[in-house]
């Protein structure tokens, strides 16, 4: 009952204050708290005689600053060195929420540090926000909280973190530069078609002679495009809601579209090679931290993010719970490259899989890094090329009639 009361209360915030030192000097600082006066509270505890505590105002900007998964990969990391360094959990969070600039991020450490304070273990604090710490993280946390290696599990946790956001940054860096270009491409040409090729059709009318086919084609196309540009633009942001739901409700769509992401050229060669570093870094952090290899594969199923994966991985845990060796039921599934699972089956008769493991994971994240670099070498490039294409093709097309001009008259 006492913990339930303490979860009803008031919310942690964030308070200036202002306050002189044992010695009489102005001092002045963050603090977080549930009220007033228990920050002054606190301040008298550590010799400061408060002056003036206020709450932290929201900035209008700030409070809408959504937290990212690399906010939490740096929460994980500070907290895994405070805790190394023997600072208490308490006074932990304190520091380390005043280092977030982000006002949500300051509220998250808050909430989780009034759990805490309240009697809570980090483990149940952190299941109450199932929107940034899943499974994985607490089942990792609890289980350093009982062996009292917390220290080590958090750095083990961090680490994982850090990799698993460095690998999807490089992905992110793959992709975004030709989805930028493809939509500048989509804008210019219907720019041109919209307010570029009219013009040109109005001097083309005082020719009096047939225009050539292709220059017809675009005219036709930009007719209909001035005529009905909300069709075309309804239909795809149509399209683009369908396709989400239908991509969230149907499990065959979403194995289709992930097994199909993985046949692209050089684009699914990063990609599978990515979800391969993925499973072994995750799986290895599991097995490293006393997990048993069964539950383990639970939680690597949902961090490979790939349907084709999940479901090769799920085969994988009914094998291995049925006493099949890990590098077998990996080389069974025909989805995992064969050094990955030769390098398995050396640390499980080594007794260093989550070495070897880890070894996988770096081979493999070195190699998507190689190929986002030479992938983004290339793409500029061909990406030119596809718009002096689309762009020139417009060009050629309106000046086809010029050419013609001197048989015309």
């Amino acid at each position: 009952m006492a913990r339930k009361t303490a979860a009803k209360g008031p919310k942690a915030s964030t308070y200036l204050w202002e306050g002189t030192d044992r010695k009489g000097a102005k001092v002045k600082g963050e603090l977080v708290g549930v009220s007033p006066s228990l920050v002054k509270a606190q301040l008298r505890k550590q010799g400061i005689r408060p002056t003036r505590v206020r709450r932290q105002g929201m900035s209008l900007f700030g409070e809408g600053k959504r937290i990212r998964p690399a906010d939490i990969a740096l929460l994980t990391r500070q907290l895994a060195t405070m805790v190394r360094a023997g600072v208490p959990l308490l006074q932990a969070f304190d520091i380390i929420a005043g280092g977030f600039e982000n006002p949500n991020m300051r509220k998250l450490v808050a909430e989780i540090r009034a759990e805490i304070a309240a009697g809570n273990s980090l483990a149940s604090a952190l299941r109450k926000k199932p929107k940034y710490f899943d499974e994985m993280y607490c089942n990792l946390v609890e289980s350093g909280e009982q062996s009292g290696a917390l220290e080590t599990l958090l750095e083990r946790v961090a680490t994982y973190r850090e990799k698993t956001e460095a690998l999807k940054a490089k992905i992110r860096k793959a992709m975004t530069y030709p989805a930028a270009v493809v939509v500048v491409a989509i804008v210019v040409t219907a720019i041109l078609l919209l307010k570029v090729v009219p013009q040109f059709e109005s001097v083309f009318a005082s020719f009096g002679a047939k225009l050539p086919l292709f220059t017809q084609m675009i005219i036709d196309l930009s007719h209909w495009l001035t005529e009905w540009w909300y069709v075309a633009f309804g239909g795809v942001l149509l399209f683009v809601v369908v396709f989400r739901m239908a991509y969230q409700r149907s499990a065959g769509l979403r194995h289709g579209c992930d097994r199909l992401l993985l046949k692209l050229p050089l684009v699914g060669v990063i990609q599978y090679k990515s979800v391969v570093a993925r499973f072994a870094r995750t799986l290895a952090t599991t097995f490293a931290a006393g997990v048993p290899l069964v539950d383990g594969l639970t939680s690597v199923a949902g961090a490979t993010g790939n349907i084709v994966f999940r479901n090769a991985v799920d085969k994988i845990r009914t094998d291995v719970s049925s006493g099949m060796q890990l590098n077998v039921s990996m080389a069974s599934t025909g989805i995992f490259p064969p050094m990955a699972v030769q390098m398995t089956a050396i640390g499980e008769e080594s007794g260093a899989l989550d070495e070897m493991l880890d070894r996988v994971a770096g081979i493999y994240e070195a190699e998507v890094d190689h190929m986002v670099d030479n992938l983004t070498t290339l793409m500029e490039p061909m990406i030119m090329a596809v718009l002096g294409v689309v762009v020139g093709g417009l060009v050629v097309a309106m000046y086809l009639p010029i050419f013609q001009l001197g048989s015309v008259v």
